[in-house]
């Protein structure tokens, strides 16, 4: 037995129907249309226009969850573009208004029409040939828009920002020998992930979260935001192979890509604009380590080293990195070893003349939050942990709940990656070149060398002098900004860290371990966490992730 407002909508779907429009379940579907939400499959009517019937199309709720639903012997693939969705009491005054039937229902009003009110809408049908589908995408796009706008840190950045606008080529710009360029650094959400935890999307409409819904909306922001090099988190394999690589290579990008060990489906991609940039090294960096306990995670890195194709020397060379380290709030021990060994892959491939680096940008989702110990590890250089909890590393929790404290050292040695973050071969070949001076240097008791040992060994550091494109704060408000939201949190979690060039205060004869620099030109801002849920948080209708793309503008400072 039929529900009694499928009864009475059958009723009035039966006075339109004639032999030439009946249509067998698995038989094309051409010249019809179905009112998404309600009408059984064998409903069709005249097609006034065309829709896409595979971004708008929601299954009827009377046949219940779709994972139930599945069963049916249902194909999508019957279903032509020409498929079109309309209301069987079609028009509405205006976008987004409730239909007739269901203001009447909602006002204790009879749902019968009058002959005259049916001639009305019947009118109101022909002159308005706009489908439901459409009408609800023009709709969601006016109010699911996110307003972000471009922050300038110099005029010469809004000019050439302007300039590019205009179609300008850089390689072609006046005298003035400056390489500009700009970076991106995105976790884009796999599919894979998103399934597995469901629990944090319960907030977005079911549609949303389709894939065939979602890459379309990320390869558009990636074309609108157009950065010249890309860092992507969540890059799923099959995804990767398939669609997004051959996408990204019609828009002038070369890939590398680094999928997670392991089952995990899912990783890490650097894509740069070959009309920029020549790739010199790609070095992928494994987390995962089968004979140390500790490092039992699948999690990977990506470096990059690439050459500027223009208005730069010809040793010139930018360290670009990306990464998605663990999530896990309670092991911060393995977020700071996952973190040194990407660090010491950087130290490996950045290198230039004269024993200093070349300029390095580092990118990714770090599942750490700004002001946290492995955040201030990465920007200072420098990091005491003796008698820090180990939930307490990245501060996803304010309160977290294991308190086990950091053993010294973190990681075994047999890793081979020093407290300095750099791979012990070549700091073995660092202090032999010291040679004589180190041993000049020695202590002559051996009992002080294993006490100096035991006081320097729950120190980590790097050389590798990094700022945050992000400040992480509104200034005039002090509110955290987001990049990333979801139904359980939002919070900042991604970053892109770069070594800024000395300004004109340096202090002579400070020590300097980087040939040149960047300067950081300008970047998009980023949202409120009141922002985000003003358009139902992450993913929603125009932004697919549930994390927001990050943009930054550097120059290449050369020394």
């Amino acid at each position: 037995m039929l529900p009694r407002h499928v009864q009475r909508l059958g009723r009035d779907w039966i006075t339109h129907w004639n032999g030439s429009q009946l249509l067998a379940l698995n038989s094309p579907v051409s010249s019809c249309m179905r009112w998404a939400g309600h009408s059984p499959p064998w409903a069709s009517f005249p097609l006034p226009i065309s829709a896409d019937f595979s971004a708008n199309w929601r299954f009827p709720p009377v046949f219940g969850p779709w994972r139930q639903f599945q069963n049916y012997n249902w194909h999508l693939d019957n279903y032509t573009q020409s498929c079109c969705f309309h209301l069987p009491n079609p028009s509405m005054k205006s976008e987004g208004e409730e239909p007739l039937t269901k203001k009447r229902r909602l006002s204790g009003q009879d749902d019968t029409l009058t002959p005259e009110q049916e001639t009305n809408l019947s009118n109101q049908k022909g002159v308005s040939c706009l489908s439901v589908a459409q009408n609800e995408e023009k709709h969601s796009s006016k109010k699911g828009t996110i307003k972000r706008h471009w922050e300038y840190f110099c005029q010469q950045s809004k000019t050439m920002k302007i300039a590019k606008n205009k179609g300008s080529d850089q390689s072609n710009t006046g005298s003035e020998a400056t390489f500009d360029f700009t970076v991106m650094s995105y976790n884009i959400l796999s599919q894979n992930l998103l399934e597995d935890n469901s629990h944090l999307y319960k907030h977005c409409r079911q549609r949303l979260l389709f894939w065939t819904y979602r890459f379309p909306n990320i390869l558009q922001e990636i074309k609108e935001l157009d950065a010249d090099v890309l860092c992507l988190q969540e890059v799923q394999e099959d995804h990767y192979r398939t669609e997004i690589k051959s996408s990204l290579e019609s828009l002038g990008y070369h890939c590398e890509y680094k999928m997670r060990t392991g089952r995990k489906p899912d990783g890490c991609a650097i894509c740069f604009k070959t009309s920029k940039f020549s790739l010199i090294s790609s070095n992928p960096v494994e987390f995962f380590r089968r004979d140390i306990p500790l490092l039992d995670r699948d999690n990977v890195g990506l470096v990059l080293l690439l050459r500027p194709r223009f208005h730069c020397q010809a040793s010139t060379a930018i360290c670009i990195a990306n990464t998605h380290l663990l999530y896990n709030p309670r092991r911060g021990d393995i977020k700071l070893t996952q973190l040194a060994m990407l660090l010491a892959e950087i130290a490996s491939v950045a290198p230039q003349k004269h024993g200093s680096f070349c300029p390095v940008i580092i990118c990714g989702d770090f599942n750490s939050v700004p002001g946290s110990p492995l955040y201030r590890f990465i920007k200072e250089g420098k990091l005491n942990y003796e008698g820090l909890a180990i939930g307490k590393v990245s501060g996803q929790e304010q309160f977290p709940r294991g308190q086990r404290i950091l053993s010294i050292p973190i990681w075994p040695k047999k890793l081979g990656i020093s407290q300095n973050c750099v791979y012990e071969i070549k700091q073995q070949q660092k202090e032999e070149n010291a040679g004589e001076k180190l041993e000049a240097a020695k202590p002559d008791n051996p009992q002080e060398i294993v006490i100096a040992s035991e006081k320097l060994s729950s120190k980590l550091q790097h050389h590798f002098k990094l700022s945050s494109v992000y400040s992480h704060y509104f200034p005039e408000t002090g509110i955290p900004e987001v990049t990333t939201c979801h139904s359980r949190s939002a919070v900042t979690v991604d970053y892109i860290f770069y070594s800024e060039a000395n300004d004109d205060t340096a202090q002579p004869g400070a020590e300097d371990y980087f040939c040149g620099g960047l300067k950081l030109l300008g970047r998009l801002a980023l949202l409120t966490e009141k922002d985000l849920w003003t358009v139902n948080g992450l993913p929603n209708e125009n932004n697919s992730s549930d994390h927001l793309p990050l943009l930054a503008e550097f120059r290449l400072i050369e020394r």
